[in-house]
C-alpha cells in the first residue's frame, strides 16, 4: 500500500526518477526507458535558439526599469517576441537607403550630430486636411505622408489636427535650447528641452499637436489623437511617469512617426513605451 500511494502522490516525482523501487515493483505501468548504447537515459531538452541566446544578451543590457516592467516568462516567449521582432526588421530594410532609420534612436544619449537633415523634406502648408501655427514647417516624406492619412481619419470624425511644430534643424534646436536655459536654467530646460543634436525633431518624424500645453490632452483634438494615433503610425513619445525612461517630462502633445507595425510591436511587447522598443532594437542591431 505505501508504494501505491507514493505513485499516486508523487507521480511528477517517479518520472523524473524512473529506476524507484516503487518502480521497479510496477514495472508494467512504467514506459520503457529509451537509452543510447552506452547505457545513458537520453534527455530530450530542446537546444536554446542562437536568436533567444542573443534576446537574453540584449536584454541583460537593458535599464533597471526596463527589466522590472518588461519579462518573458519562458523561451517560447521570447520565440514569439523575436518572430514580431524579425518582422518589424525586415520592415526596417524597406526604409529609404539615403536616410536614418525610422527607428532612429535618439536621445540624451545617442545624438545624430550638426550635419544631418533629412534626406527629403516636405513642407507642411495650411490645407484642408490639417491646420498649421507657422509656415515654415516641414516633415520628412514619410511621416508627411502619415500625416495626410492620420489627418483624413480625424475629418472624418469631424476633428481637424493643429500642428504646431515639426522639423527643427541643428542651429533652430540650439537656439531654442539656449532660450530655455536663459529663461528657467540648465536643471530645468533639460528637462523638457533636448540639447542640439539629441532631438527627435531634427528627424524630421516627429510633430506637436495642438497647444503644445499640458491640458492639450484632454481637448477633443488631443482625446482623439490619443486614441487614434497608432493606427496610423504616431507613437507619443514622452509618456506620463516616464520621465527616468525618456529623460524628459510628459509631453502630451509630441508623437513620432514610427509606422503602424512598429506601433503594434510596441504596444504588444514594450508596453507601448516608445523609448523601450527603440532602445531593444537599437541593441540588437548593434549585437553580433
Amino acid at each position: 500500500m505505501r508504494c501505491s500511494r507514493v505513485l499516486i502522490i508523487g507521480a511528477s516525482l517517479l518520472m523524473l526518477n524512473p529506476f524507484s523501487a516503487c518502480s521497479k515493483s510496477n514495472t508494467k505501468n512504467v514506459p520503457e526507458t529509451k537509452t543510447l548504447p552506452e547505457n545513458k537515459t537520453v534527455t530530450q531538452v530542446k537546444a536554446v535558439s542562437p536568436e533567444v541566446k542573443k534576446a537574453k544578451l540584449v536584454y541583460s543590457k537593458m535599464s533597471g526599469r526596463f527589466k522590472n516592467d518588461i519579462q518573458f516568462k519562458d523561451d517560447a516567449e521570447i520565440e514569439n517576441f523575436i518572430a514580431d521582432l524579425n518582422e518589424i526588421l525586415e520592415e526596417e530594410k524597406t526604409f529609404p537607403e539615403n536616410d536614418v532609420s525610422l527607428f532612429y534612436l535618439i536621445d540624451k544619449k545617442h545624438n545624430i550630430g550638426s550635419d544631418y537633415v533629412p534626406a527629403e523634406l516636405i513642407p507642411v502648408k495650411q490645407c484642408s486636411l490639417f491646420n498649421v501655427s507657422r509656415n515654415d514647417l516641414s516633415l520628412r516624406k514619410e511621416a508627411y505622408d502619415a500625416l495626410k492619412v492620420l489627418s483624413e481619419a480625424a475629418l472624418a470624425d469631424g476633428i481637424k489636427l493643429m500642428v504646431s511644430s515639426t522639423y527643427r534643424s541643428y542651429n533652430y534646436q540650439t537656439g531654442l535650447f539656449n532660450r530655455y536655459v536663459a529663461q528657467d536654467g540648465v536643471e530645468l530646460a533639460e528637462r523638457y528641452s533636448a540639447r542640439p543634436g539629441t532631438s527627435q525633431h531634427q528627424l524630421g518624424v516627429a510633430v506637436d499637436f495642438g497647444s503644445i500645453t499640458d491640458d492639450w490632452g484632454d481637448t477633443k483634438m488631443g482625446k482623439w489623437v490619443y486614441e487614434n494615433a497608432a493606427k496610423y503610425g504616431w507613437s507619443l513619445s514622452f509618456p506620463r511617469e516616464y520621465e527616468d525612461v525618456t529623460g524628459y517630462m510628459w509631453e502630451c502633445w509630441h508623437f513620432r512617426y514610427i509606422g503602424v507595425k512598429a506601433c503594434r510591436f510596441q504596444e504588444k511587447w514594450f508596453n507601448n513605451i516608445q523609448q523601450y522598443m527603440l532602445e531593444f532594437i537599437n541593441e540588437w542591431n548593434l549585437t553580433e
